[in-house]
């Protein structure tokens, strides 16, 4: 199952995401569900340091962990791209409710 945390201020904005563990949904090379997951996470690292230039504190792991935060002056900027990225996988979470599950941490 792909565990996807969301990290949060107190105001609900969010400042960073960690995306662990495989979909299970088909075989490795074939799993539309890992695909989908992944390929919106590094949309949404790629925008936010190539096209909003924001720095920011990542760890990509061969195990597929994906780890990414903004520093809290910075997250304003990012909000709408993260907001799209939670929506994206409350989307995920809904059609694939055994193989993603979306969940909050307050930071």
């Amino acid at each position: 199952m792909i565990k996807a945390n969301f990290f949060t201020k107190d105001s609900g904005l969010i400042v960073g995401f960690d995306i662990e563990g495989h979909a299970g949904y088909a075989e490795s090379g074939y799993d539309v569900v890992c695909a989908a997951v992944s390929s919106a996470a590094y949309l949404v690292i790629n925008t936010i340091y190539e096209v909003l230039k924001v720095s920011a504190d990542t760890l990509v792991n061969d195990d597929g962990k994906i780890s990414f935060k903004v520093n809290d002056k910075d997250a304003k900027l990012c909000e709408d791209i993260m907001l799209g990225f939670k929506i994206h996988m409350i989307g995920l979470e809904k059609l694939y409710s055994e193989n993603v599950i979306v969940n909050y941490m307050e930071v």
